[in-house]
């Protein structure tokens, strides 16, 4: 107890020789005030602790929130809305490719068409 807490040390001291003065007449009180004065201590011990995980949780919760808004494309960044206009223009290029060779003009205006309606569909989507 001396190295966690040496105040609470010389209380429990000062309590014991308080005792051994008085004698047996006065040692309820004394006990009962010293026990009040840990009580106190680890009241203030707990509600520290609960603060400060209070604290980390809030701050767990804020950052979960934040990256959940970055998901669903509310937050800051690049989302899933960016990905799939990044996939749409690498695809593109082979589906243009296909769609001219085979097609011609035709083909590859359906293939962009295609390519136009699955973001189009996507953007109508998320609004």
């Amino acid at each position: 107890m001396s190295s966690r807490d040496p105040e609470l040390k010389k209380e429990l001291d000062a309590t014991v020789e308080t005792r051994k003065e008085l004698g047996d007449a006065y040692e309820t009180e004394l006990i009962e005030s010293f026990l009040e004065k840990l009580e106190e201590r680890i009241d203030a011990t707990v509600d520290k602790r609960v603060r400060r995980q209070l604290a980390e949780q809030q701050l767990l919760t804020r950052g979960s929130r934040r990256s959940s808004e970055r998901e669903d494309g509310s937050g800051h960044g690049p989302g899933p809305a960016f990905a799939l206009a990044v996939l749409s223009l690498v695809l593109a290029i082979p589906l243009s490719a296909i769609g001219a060779v085979n097609l011609g003009l035709p083909g590859l205006l359906v293939a962009w068409a295609g390519i136009v309606g699955v973001n189009y569909f996507y953007s109508t989507l998320r609004h």
